[in-house]
């Protein structure tokens, strides 16, 4: 997180905790083969050594990342992803409260204005009380 008023307990899906299990296992691989030059700073991402990154370092494997992909990597940057959690959580319909928690906002005011592109709301509310008092279609 970017300040200590930030630090907040977030819930990771499956997928992640299973990437991050898998990434432990290549990471003792590295500090195996690092042998004493291995520094242990007790990181979850880090060099081949085991010192911190620094932001070239990020870039870097990032680009790496999105061209195996098969992306242009001049047209993505670690930012992006950033932008891209906003707007698979609005598609999906999650309130705007709840993504700006989980972005770290102080309010949904901050992440309507800094994330209006990729909001994109759906109001399922009338159509889930319309199915509550006539049912679901035949046809559905």
């Amino acid at each position: 997180m970017k300040t200590m008023q930030s630090r907040r307990m977030l819930e990771l899906p499956h997928i992640c905790a299973r990437a991050l299990r898998d990434h432990l296992a290549l990471q003792v691989d590295q500090r195996l083969r690092a042998g004493d030059a291995w520094v242990d700073l007790g990181l979850v991402f880090c060099t081949q050594a085991g010192s911190s990154l620094d932001a070239a370092n990020v870039r870097r494997s990032f680009r790496q990342i999105v061209g195996a992909a098969g992306l242009d990597s001049k047209n993505w940057t670690p930012r992006e992803l950033r932008h891209s959690f906003v707007s698979l959580l609005s598609s999906s319909g999650v309130a705007i409260e709840d993504i700006a928690h989980l972005v770290g906002h102080g309010s949904s005011n901050v992440t309507q204005r800094v994330y209006r592109k990729e909001l994109r709301p759906v109001i399922r509310r009338g159509a889930q009380a319309m199915d509550a008092m006539f049912g679901p279609a035949l046809d559905a």
